[in-house]
Formats: structure tokens, C-alpha cells, sequence
């Protein structure tokens, strides 16, 4: 099985803003300070579960009723190779389970909280992005570089500004009650609500958290191929709208800058689809439900190992047949390329 996640609406469309970066340098502004560390880049891209700035018609139409928990339900380290020559995305399961480094003050109450066990998911929620990016070097050992984050407002706008919408292709039927996704099979092309609809669904295929990856990583592939094939390029306001909304306006600890955006955009340009590699951190299975967090996902540590040390050394993912999986895993570790989930 493979595990895809939804970094490339972040990153991907961004390196085609570099083609044109005469005509957005004035308008994204600030210094460009994007660090270029020896042994590449770390960025932690994530999701956030939050309705702010939705509609109530939105909210209706797209089945997005109930409250967000602003918390982290898509989290992925990005790696960019010191030679700007290949993309590693290792995607890190949402209710993982991770101890919260502590003492640190819960932004909601204002209770200063010691270490604990919590799904990585929780840390956004508890401590904001300070605490996101504390959680997820401690589990994998990376220096996190620069953080970015997108919610369900700016994952709508971004898609809608695909012009024809974004093509999904399916070999069956899916639909979920719970999302209000109804797709025939063969290829549908969506816009930004229906695109969320689609990334959100856990029950149209059966496979919940895991078959959500897969469907995410599919429709974020074949936004940056309408992005690429589009007219988006040719017209600088549209490339500055783009960049505004991918960038956002909410601060964050070691945030990426729209300056630092476009720089990172030009240091990617040349990287396609078939130089990137994604996958999941490699999964044992369930751990027992530990008191007051419930069911999390533990992590095959052995093969979890393997792959943050490749990324520390700045080398490509390790092949799935170098790490074995567990007896109890509930998921093949398989890095797969980009190029391939591009729809036909």
C-alpha cells in the first residue's frame, strides 16, 4: 500500500512561480534568508483542521458542518537535497502516537503541561506551531528548517484558481455519506469544495486514514500538472494571487516568508514530478488504547530509523524491500514517484 499526502499544493505550485519572478518579486516582498544547510532543507508542511472563513452555504453545501480541532491532520516533513535536485516527502500518520515535549503552556487554558503522550496531531492544538515542530524533531530527529501550514479556506481558494478544475480518476465508484463525495467512475474534474470533499474522505474505499493518503497525494499530483498546463504562468496576477494564497497571513514559528517562498520556488524549478519521492514513515500497527489519548498508530521503529537517518544524511528514501515490515504492520512501507499518480 502506498501513502501519499498533500505536500505538492504547497511546494510544487510554488516552483512554477519561479519562472516569472521578475514580475512577483515586488509584489511577495521582504528579504529571501531561506537557509541552505549543509545536508539540505527540512520543512514540516501541514493541514489544518479549521472552518475559519468558511461560508455557512460552504459549510452546508460541502458537508463541513461541526467544529474544527485545529489541529494537524495532515503533517509531512519535505526535504530538499542540498543540490536543489530531488524532493523526499515522508508523511507521518496523524494519530501517531508521540510524546509532547514538555513544560510547555496549552494556548487554550493556559496550563502549563510536563511531557506527555498525546497523537502527533494534538501538539498544533496544545502549543501551536512551536510545539508542532518540537514534537515532530524529537520523533524523527530532524532539524525542521521552516514550517508552513494550510487550512480548508486556503485549500478551496487555491484549487479554485485552477482554471477547468483538477481531474480525479477512479477505476470504481466512490462515495461517503459523511463528506457528501458521489463520483462516478472514470475521470471527474473538481473544484475547490468538491477537491476537499475528495482529500477528507475516509469511507468511499473502505480504507479510512490510509486510503484519505492516497486519494490526497493523487488530486495534489494533478493540481500541479493544471497548474503547468494552464494559463496561470502567462498572467502575473494570477501568479500573485496564487503566491498570496498559498503564502496566508497567519504567523508561525520559523514560518516560510512569501520572500522565502519564491526563493525556494527557484530552487526547485527544474525538480519534476519523476525527482520527487514520497512515502509514509514506515507503520508497525495499533498500539494498546493508552488512557486519555485512545487508539494510536505506533511506528515500525527499526524502519522509521532507517529512513530519517537516509534523510539526515541527505540520501534518497531507502526502497521498500530494505524495510522488512513487522508481523502486526497495517501498511507496506513503499516510496513511490510522483510521476506516477498523475492522472492519465
Amino acid at each position: 500500500m502506498r501513502f501519499p499526502r498533500p505536500w505538492r499544493l504547497l511546494i510544487a505550485p510554488a516552483a512554477l512561480l519561479a519562472l516569472a519572478p521578475g514580475a512577483l518579486a515586488s509584489a511577495l516582498g521582504g528579504p529571501t534568508e531561506l537557509p541552505s544547510p549543509a545536508r539540505g532543507l527540512n520543512l514540516l508542511v501541514v493541514g489544518v483542521d479549521s472552518r475559519a472563513g468558511l461560508t455557512a452555504e460552504e459549510k452546508e453545501r460541502f458537508r463541513l458542518g461541526g467544529k474544527g480541532c485545529d489541529c494537524t491532520d495532515v503533517i509531512m516533513v519535505v526535504h530538499v537535497s542540498e543540490g536543489n535536485d530531488r524532493v523526499s516527502v515522508v508523511s507521518l500518520p496523524r494519530d501517531s502516537l508521540a510524546e509532547l515535549p514538555g513544560p510547555h503552556t496549552d494556548r487554550r487554558t493556559g496550563k502549563v503541561h510536563d511531557a506527555h503522550l498525546a497523537k502527533v496531531n494534538a501538539a498544533r492544538a496544545e502549543g501551536g506551531s512551536a510545539l508542532a515542530i518540537e514534537t515532530v524533531e524529537a520523533l524523527t530527529g530532524l532539524d525542521v528548517h521552516r514550517y508552513l501550514e494550510i487550512d480548508f479556506r486556503r485549500f478551496m481558494d487555491t484549487v479554485d484558481r485552477v482554471d477547468g478544475g483538477v481531474p480525479v480518476c477512479t477505476a470504481k465508484p466512490l462515495k461517503d455519506s459523511a463528506t457528501g463525495l458521489d463520483l462516478a467512475a472514470g475521470t471527474t474534474r473538481l473544484g475547490g469544495g468538491e477537491g476537499l470533499q475528495y482529500v477528507r474522505s475516509r469511507k468511499a474505499d473502505g480504507e479510512m486514514d490510509f486510503g484519505r493518503m492516497r486519494k490526497q497525494q493523487k488530486f495534489l499530483v494533478n493540481t500541479l500538472d493544471r497548474i503547468r498546463s494552464g494559463g496561470i504562468l502567462q498572467d502575473p496576477a494570477r501568479l500573485r494571487a496564487l503566491a498570496s494564497t498559498l503564502h496566508g497571513t497567519a504567523a508561525a514559528e520559523r514560518g516560510l516568508s512569501a520572500a522565502e517562498l519564491l526563493e525556494l520556488a527557484g530552487r526547485l524549478k527544474a525538480v519534476g514530478p519523476s525527482r520527487t519521492e514520497l512515502a509514509t514513515v514506515p507503520v508497525r500497527g495499533f498500539n494498546p488504547l493508552v488512557e486519555g489519548v485512545g487508539s494510536t498508530v505506533g511506528w515500525d521503529e527499526e524502519g522509521a530509523a532507517e529512513v530519517f537517518a537516509r534523510l539526515r544524511a541527505d540520501r534518497p528514501l531507502p526502497p521498500g524491500d530494505a524495510v522488512a515490515p513487522s508481523e502486526l504492520s497495517v501498511a507496506d512501507y513503499e516510496p513511490v514517484r510522483g510521476s506516477s499518480l498523475i492522472c492519465p
